[in-house]
């Protein structure tokens, strides 16, 4: 069961059982933090449980009303009436101290949600791709998805992935553009394999984004800041770039800055 925008129902997965309960309507109190649903929630903090679960927490107002919107199936939502009074879809209703308890943030805005992770696969026909090779920090990752969205890219894929996109810190950054941005674990040899130019950004080389042609149905390919791509993905791009650095000081970008200036640069080319 699915809730999604403008539908009159929300889906709970409770006791081995799904429960439907109209929009509005108040399912339930907490107030222990002992509760198993809360420790259950606590549990989605490591990437280990949310990978074997499929599950993740959305958490705040617009990260929860944008998964609601993508079609995501929601199991349950809980909230805190005192910190966010006009709540309007069906929730279980928690404490300001359990909702803090489960929150992941310093200051919770009222509102979180257990949330099954979509199952996504490559579009056919893709002309645009992101690839993050080695993202460590959550946020990063959450940012090149919010990027190659804007950007309208077709879909982010994710290598040697080290930050989890359904990661709390992931899923804010990408002001939930995770939600609904293909977003797929690749190997390089897939990446490899797929039948677009692969361009990949290095600190050094000898063209700019600018002198290549990315018209055509193109994958960039970003590595970490810290320690770029390695000479086996550097060996399966077709062309490397290097963004122009002016300065006396900073050598590289952010890669989530770095992904921007190569997916618009691909928008100005393509008009």
């Amino acid at each position: 069961m699915r809730a999604k925008a403008g539908d009159t129902q929300l889906a709970h997965f409770r006791d081995g059982f799904w429960w439907v309960a109209a929009v509005g309507h108040r399912v339930g109190v907490i107030t222990s933090v002992e509760n198993q649903r809360v420790k259950d929630v606590l549990r989605l903090r490591k990437s280990r449980e949310r990978r074997d679960s499929g599950l993740f927490v959305a958490e705040g107002r617009r990260e929860v009303e944008r998964a609601i919107a993508a079609g995501l199936t929601v199991t349950e939502i809980f909230v805190a009436p005192e910190l966010i009074a006009d709540w309007p879809h069906s929730h279980t209703e928690v404490t300001p101290r359990v909702l803090a308890k489960m929150a992941y943030r310093a200051e919770p805005e009222g509102v979180l949600a257990i949330v099954e992770a979509p199952h996504r696969t490559l579009p056919d026909n893709a002309t645009l791709i992101l690839v993050a090779v080695g993202i460590e920090k959550p946020g990063n990752l959450g940012a090149m998805a919010r990027t190659a969205d804007a950007a309208g890219a077709d879909a982010l894929l994710v290598a040697d992935a080290q930050a989890d996109p359904w990661n709390p810190n992931a899923i804010r950054a990408s002001t939930g553009a995770v939600f609904t941005l293909p977003i797929v674990e690749a190997s390089r040899e897939q990446v490899q394999a797929l039948p677009l130019q692969k361009i990949a950004a290095m600190v050094a080389a000898d063209m700019t984004p600018a002198d290549v042609d990315l018209t055509h149905p193109t994958a960039l390919i970003v590595g970490a800041e810290d320690t770029g791509l390695d000479a086996r993905w550097q060996q399966a791009a077709d062309l490397k770039v290097a963004i122009p650095m002016k300065g006396h000081t900073v050598d590289s970008l952010n890669a989530s800055n770095a992904a921007a200036i190569l997916l618009y640069e691909t928008l100005r080319q393509r008009g």
